[in-house]
């Protein structure tokens, strides 16, 4: 779940980040955590309850047919929007730092990677993730925890000096008491617990992992750790950070405009040439677990709620097998075309834009969850799409009015909530009063 949930973007973009932002990003962490709290307590218990392979089955039950197509219908599409672009963002560094050194295509590149994804989740499954990605997480926190240790020793800093200087530049910085900003402390931790419910308990790639342990108290506790040593390791990342801009201006290092290039230019440049090498595996293990387990859970989501696997009787085990091994490789393929699209557009900016998509995409499935937990009402589930349509459009013009509603008021990471509240009233809108659950 850590190497899920740190993609090779966190893995750029954190440390890259911090001499605009300082620590300022555990606000969002410290939000995570209270998040993962909630998964743990309310979401997780219900999803064992009713013995869940695909999570958006609660929406069947709960609603109704066309509620259950539309939440996996934003899932899918959040999900292969969201991986295909981290994917991208990864062979993007490999392609400019690496690939492009001996002459190798993009497409070549794009084309191995998703190959060797593909092959090696084919049969297995989420027990060969869980494997594979332990693995790989255990290499890219050893990256980051090796990184750390070269540039003090190019700077001959212990640790505790290291953190001595970031104090004193002032990167430890953690909150921000300025309401109207973006990365005020109670908007990133409110907007982070929200990201967690969102895009952790309302996803079917995070908690597939979850929910393939035995007993629900077993998830719980692994959803407790899993929080535990994610708050540490995004610690170290901002560490890593605040060392790149000491090390870059001890040394009077000219660096690029786009943060994200901050890390593999001093990694591959500047530091002694194991850092380069620590540096890949670490980007490279930061790609894997993101990527098969979106993989795979796409897969079991669009055979689970849009095929019907469970209600098809007429198919043999067989049949299923094949028909989830094509949707495999579409998967793969579909990825393959988007990763070449973003290459041929070749702008980042529209690369940040359409990963700021999550705070649409999984708006209408935190109202959609929201409304089932929260209430006991039926919706007219013909309606439903029409509600989760409409939610985003909204949200997105009051994005772009609220600071003329609310002069100088920017929405930060409270966009997800207020989708998913424009939502959860779309459909008490749509509902009636008369309907008994026992779920």
């Amino acid at each position: 779940m850590i190497g899920t949930s740190l993609s090779g973007v966190t893995f750029m973009s954190v440390p890259g980040r911090v001499d605009a932002n300082h620590f300022r990003y555990l606000q969002i962490v410290i939000g995570y955590v209270l998040g993962y709290i909630v998964v743990a307590k309310v979401l997780l218990p219900l999803y064992y309850r009713l013995n869940l392979t695909s999570i958006y089955t609660y929406l069947d039950e709960r609603f109704g047919k066309t509620t259950h197509k539309t939440g996996a219908a934003f899932f899918l599409l959040s999900r292969t929007l969201g991986a295909s672009l981290r994917i991208y963002l990864v062979l993007y560094v490999l392609q400019k730092f690496m690939m492009d050194e001996i002459n190798v295509p993009f497409f070549f590149t794009t084309f191995i990677i998703l190959l060797m994804i593909l092959l090696y989740t084919f049969k297995g499954g989420v027990k060969t993730i869980v494997w594979t990605d332990t693995l790989q997480t255990t290499f890219m926190v050893l990256a980051l925890v090796m990184t750390i240790y070269l540039i003090n020793s190019e700077l001959k800093f212990s640790f505790g000096s290291l953190m001595s200087t970031l104090q004193d530049k002032d990167y430890t910085e953690m909150f921000s008491f300025d309401w109207k900003s973006k990365s005020f402390f109670l908007k990133q931790i409110i907007g982070g617990a929200f990201i967690t419910i969102a895009m952790t308990g309302l996803d079917q790639e995070m908690m597939q992992k979850n929910i393939s342990i035995r007993t629900l108290g077993e998830a719980q506790k692994n959803m407790y750790s899993f929080s535990a040593v994610l708050f540490l390791v995004n610690i170290l990342f901002l560490i890593l950070g605040g060392a790149l801009y000491v090390f870059a201006s001890a040394k009077n290092i000219s660096l690029p405009a786009q943060t994200d290039d901050i890390f593999p230019i001093v990694a591959l440049n500047y530091l002694p040439p194991v850092a380069g090498l620590v540096f890949i595996i670490g980007l490279i293990s930061a790609l894997f677990p993101s990527a098969d387990g979106a993989m795979t859970a796409l897969t079991s989501s669009f055979c689970i709620d849009v095929l019907g696997f469970n209600e098809r009787k007429d198919w043999s085990e067989e049949q299923k097998q094949q028909r989830r091994k094509l949707v495999h490789i579409s998967v793969a393929f579909i990825f393959l075309v988007i990763i070449l699209i973003c290459k041929a557009i070749n702008n980042k900016a529209i690369i940040d834009l359409v990963l700021d998509l999550a705070s649409y995409t999984y708006g209408p499935l935190l109202g959609l969850f929201m409304f089932g937990v929260l209430t006991k009402r039926k919706v007219t589930d013909k309606l439903v799409p029409v509600v989760c349509v409409l939610s985003p459009v909204l949200s997105f013009v009051l994005n772009l009015v609220s600071d003329k509603i609310i002069p100088g008021y920017y929405i930060g990471l409270e966009l997800l909530l207020i989708n998913g509240l424009i939502t959860f009233s779309g459909l008490y809108f749509i509902s009636h009063k008369d309907f008994q659950t026992n779920i």
